[in-house]
């Protein structure tokens, strides 16, 4: 997603040239939030397997998954903790290699600060949603990994007249998702925190992911984002708020005596 300004543009003699804007599409060269998120969930999978091998319990999984019971003993932690934490090697491989790749490219995009809302807001509302319809404890990033990319599936769709080739990465996202989704319905998968994550990350982006416009600079057009930071924070508390609500109200179960019970601890 490249699309930078023209760099041939002559100032008028004697008048100083206007520095370019800068890319919107590229706001920060390395995206050092997404490798330290996955730095520090690879190091608590470690310490999981550290505790599991030498005190036959995994004590970051005991204190941190999603325990719907101990959620409504007032544990609210666990709405956010699971995304740290991970069953199995294919599990925390599967999400981490998901998070560098789209990580990577929403970081560029977002800059660090609303990457770092972005990700953790999603994971935020896939736990909510799994806490008001699954019964069963669960884990994992892709919470988190679903935000990202509905999140990036809006950016496409909201500035496909400016993206080349928006409408076939489109394509290509929707069918990723709708694949997983497929994927979670086989069993020991927690679609509904999947679902929580879209929700959260489509509505997120939507309000606050970049609105790109072309505008005249030199002899061509540059692109800007015309989304402000005001946006961006009335866009957070919509729905972090939103979710806090439905929680609020998952803990009164006029929500969860409607799932079944699956035994067992479910990936996300």
């Amino acid at each position: 997603m490249q699309n930078n300004p023209p760099d041939d543009i002559q100032g008028l003699p004697g008048t100083p040239l206007m520095p370019p804007p800068k890319n919107p599409l590229n706001r920060v060269s390395y995206p050092t939030v997404t490798y330290t998120i996955l730095g520090i969930t690879l190091l608590v999978f470690i310490l999981q397997m550290l505790t599991e091998t030498l005190l036959k319990t995994d004590f970051p999984a005991m204190l941190g998954m999603k325990e719907n019971s101990l959620i409504v003993q007032g544990q609210v932690w666990r709405l956010l903790t699971p995304v740290f934490l991970h069953g199995s090697i294919f599990h925390i491989g599967f999400n981490m290699y998901a998070l560098w790749i789209i990580g990577g490219r929403m970081e560029r995009v977002y800059g660090h600060g609303k990457f770092i809302v972005l990700y953790f807001l999603s994971a935020y509302t896939g736990n909510v949603f799994s806490f008001l319809f699954q019964p069963s404890p669960s884990l994992g990033a892709s919470t988190a990994i679903f935000g990202l990319l509905a999140a990036e599936g809006v950016l496409l769709y909201q500035n496909r007249k400016l993206i080349h080739d928006a409408r076939s990465m489109l394509q290509n996202i929707i069918t990723i998702g709708v694949i997983n989704l497929i994927i979670g319905t086989t069993g020991g998968i927690d679609n509904w925190g999947h679902l929580g994550g879209l929700l959260g990350g489509a509505a997120f982006g939507w309000f606050a992911g970049p609105l790109l416009d072309a505008i005249p600079y030199g002899g061509g057009y540059a692109l800007v984002d015309r989304r402000t930071r005001q946006d961006v924070i009335v866009a957070f508390l919509v729905v972090f708020l939103s979710f806090t609500a439905l929680a609020v109200i998952g803990m009164m179960d006029p929500f969860r005596h409607f799932s079944l019970y699956i035994s067992g601890v479910n990936h996300g």
